[in-house]
């Protein structure tokens, strides 16, 4: 409690010091619940229907839907606490290639929603179902994987294409994977953003990809594991050394990398490198997660 005199102003300075001390302890307290929560950025090519999957999910316009290309000019940041899940939405303002880029607020458009991929734990790209995935959507699902976030792949439109028939889900997914190569443990959904069908299960799927990059196996467990997949498929001969695999470890990093120890561990080929990494994604779910492999010697 502070007196304050109204006529010399004594005391004003102990109640703004209070307040202050206050504020910073609350936004603090914010913060540090906000790093904790799952971090899910919203990308793809400009007018894919990002900005209106986002509307449909929060339940009103809280960013700017228009049918003209790079209209959400900002990062848009928005935590969701609907239906027991909580999370921090973000979505960009579209990522097109700098060939195309002419003003300088379209430029930095592709900064931020860079920038948000970086924030980011999660990254749902969106794709046309009509226009099928081109060159720039590869550059995108690369970028996300470059930087060792969860993605989840959400292909909108699908109520719209008229050749159902012939390309039945099965198929698109097959194709789309065959793009994705060597990264292909992925998911795949059919939403309809105008329809809202399937926007929630992306957030679910979303949600579980997030758990998937958190998971850790302990030392025992992982070695006890993988030394029957080791021994059920041996490491080739390479120039008459026989490649042994003593242990495996992984690593204390965000994304989910493990650290092989062996006797030459220059002569482990990618054939084998893909076959470690897809016996840990079937032995411990990390669908939707780069995995990092990293070989030494030991």
């Amino acid at each position: 409690i502070f007196f304050v005199s109204s006529i010399s102003g004594s005391g004003n300075r102990e109640i703004q010091d209070a307040i202050t001390e206050k504020i910073i302890e609350k936004d603090s307290d914010h913060a540090a619940m906000e790093s904790d929560l799952p971090k899910i950025s919203i990308i793809g090519q400009p007018n894919v229907g990002k900005s209106s999957l986002l509307n449909a999910l929060i339940g009103q316009e809280r960013t700017i839907v228009s049918d003209i290309a790079g209209t959400t000019r900002d990062t848009i940041h928005t935590h969701y606490n609907l239906f027991n899940k909580e999370f921090m939405l973000i979505d960009t303002a579209g990522i097109r290639r700098k060939a195309k880029v002419h003003e300088d607020l379209e430029f930095y458009s592709v900064i931020r929603a860079i920038k948000a991929v970086d924030e980011s734990d999660i990254c749902m790209l969106m794709l046309d179902a009509g226009k099928g995935i081109t060159a720039q959507d590869l550059s995108i699902f690369s970028l996300a994987v470059k930087k060792g976030k969860g993605i989840v792949v959400l292909v909108n439109k699908w109520d719209l294409v008229d050749d159902k028939k012939t390309n039945t889900t099965k198929d698109y997914e097959k194709e789309l994977k065959k793009k994705f190569a060597p990264f292909s443990d992925v998911p795949i959904i059919f939403i309809s953003v105008t329809e809202k069908q399937r926007i929630f299960k992306s957030i679910e799927m979303a949600l579980e990809v997030f758990e998937n990059r958190k998971r850790r196996i302990t030392t025992s467990v992982l070695n006890e594991v993988m030394q029957k997949v080791i021994e059920a498929y041996r490491p080739p001969v390479v120039r008459g050394n026989q490649l042994k695999i003593k242990y495996v470890t992984q690593l204390p990093t965000f994304t989910p990398s493990f650290a092989f120890f062996c006797n030459y561990p220059d002569d482990v080929k990618t054939p084998y490198k893909n076959y470690l990494e897809n016996q840990l994604r079937e032995n411990f779910n990390f669908t939707g997660v780069p995995v990092r492999l990293f070989f030494r010697k030991k």
